[in-house]
């Protein structure tokens, strides 16, 4: 629902043209991607009135513009930048199922497959750059409409750190937020601990994974609760722990409760963007509920059926229905710790 114009949501994130060859399935070769679009497809499972905000270059294909608009998605927030943009991203598994981003030309050939001439030159993401280093393929608060400043409900994708605190800065002016974010990688380390605390003081939601939260705090617990508490002692009042196939852990500060779910046994078929679907809807779950346990499990359903199929909106073309009898069935498999 929009009020005055106002969408309920906002989702900020990378826009990427996708190359995937999936642990299952047919390969995905060209086609939309990104963070943003798999949090968008894990909202919109559950609830529409969402605005989307990232950047993508003159050469983007505007079709694929115009699809998001069709499912219902306001795009004024996809700022098209005046130059081309390389927005490629290759993503491949192997027989173990290990994700991979580089190495393409490897990767096509064990699999018998042609290799398409527009990877040609294709650089993996430099896991070494400076995480504080702002991203040129990340939106930055200039691109966030007006009208999208005040929405009450609000996920960050991850980027760079950089992006993540100005776009934090411009969403906490709004009265009654919830603000949902999910770190990246490259600055969840010891030594960027004392920034991140600052950035947290305007986060409702921290969504890490266990693999981040144990780099965060390496060398100084191996307890995951009590990094939850540490994290939930500089703003957050909730703590979402993904941890893969094993579910998710979830810290109620508020309340101070703790809670473990189960992750919804699913057909295993490709588990790229499963963590941002999850953050999408945990996002809806929340707005719903305002029940920290029952947005899990919200986003547990919605990572549920994108691990089931490929693209970010592959949970929006399953059986109606199918969602709530997920969510139904996962009413009983929490348990408080």
């Amino acid at each position: 629902m929009n009020i005055a114009g106002r969408p309920t949501y906002v989702i900020a994130g990378k826009l990427t043209r996708e190359y995937l060859l999936p642990p299952s399935g047919q390969p995905l070769l060209d086609s939309p991607g990104g963070s943003l679009l798999y949090a968008a497809g894990g909202l919109a499972l559950w609830d529409l009135g969402m605005g989307l905000v990232g950047r993508v270059g003159q050469d983007y294909p505007n079709q694929w513009i115009e699809s998001f608009k069709a499912r219902g998605f306001d795009v004024s927030g996809i700022r098209i930048q005046p130059r081309e943009m390389d927005l490629r991203a290759f993503v491949a598994y192997n027989n173990k199922n290990e994700r991979s981003q580089s190495n393409p030309v490897s990767h096509f050939a064990r699999r018998q497959l042609t290799f398409p001439k527009a990877l040609l030159g294709y650089q993996p993401p430099d896991a070494r750059d400076d995480p504080q280093k702002f991203d040129a393929l990340a939106p930055t608060a200039l691109d966030v409409p007006e009208n999208y400043r005040d929405a009450p409900y609000v996920h960050l994708c991850p980027m760079d750190f950089t992006s993540q605190s100005q776009l934090i800065r411009v969403f906490s002016s709004g009265s009654n937020l919830t603000l949902s974010l999910d770190p990246a990688p490259s600055y969840m380390t010891p030594k960027l601990w004392r920034n991140l605390r600052v950035v947290l003081q305007g986060v409702t939601c921290f969504q890490p994974s266990e693999e981040e939260l144990r780099a965060l705090f390496w060398g100084e617990t191996h307890d995951l609760w009590d990094m939850a508490k540490r994290i939930s002692d500089f703003g957050p009042r909730i703590v979402v722990i993904k941890r893969g196939l094993s579910g998710q852990y979830v810290y109620d500060a508020a309340a101070n409760r703790r809670y473990e779910l189960p992750a919804y046994l699913a057909r295993f078929a490709d588990p790229t963007g499963v963590g941002d679907a999850f953050a999408g809807g945990f996002l809806a779950g929340f707005s719903k509920t305002k029940d920290p346990l029952q947005a899990a499990m919200y986003g547990s359903v919605s990572a549920s059926l994108k691990i089931e199929g490929s693209g970010p909106f592959y949970p929006l073309d399953v059986m109606p229905g199918l969602a709530e009898a997920r969510l139904r069935s996962l009413s009983d498999s929490a348990r408080e710790i």
